[in-house]
């Protein structure tokens, strides 16, 4: 299932190690920095914003 997230939650939102801006992959549910080379998951509509719980990406 996947579910929208609200753009002004969006605009608030930076990456946690590089205060950077986020980027969000509707298919995948995540937030993604591309700064940081991290995704950072959304479970139930809830942006999980911990280092320990983001995966590493290639791009």
């Amino acid at each position: 299932m996947t579910t929208e997230l609200d753009p002004r939650l969006l605009s608030l939102l930076v990456c946690p190690i590089t205060k950077g801006p986020l980027t969000y992959d509707r298919e995948t549910q995540e937030l993604i920095s591309p700064r940081a080379k991290l995704a950072f998951p959304i479970r139930d509509g809830i942006p999980i914003m911990l280092p320990e719980e983001a995966r590493q990406i290639d791009a």
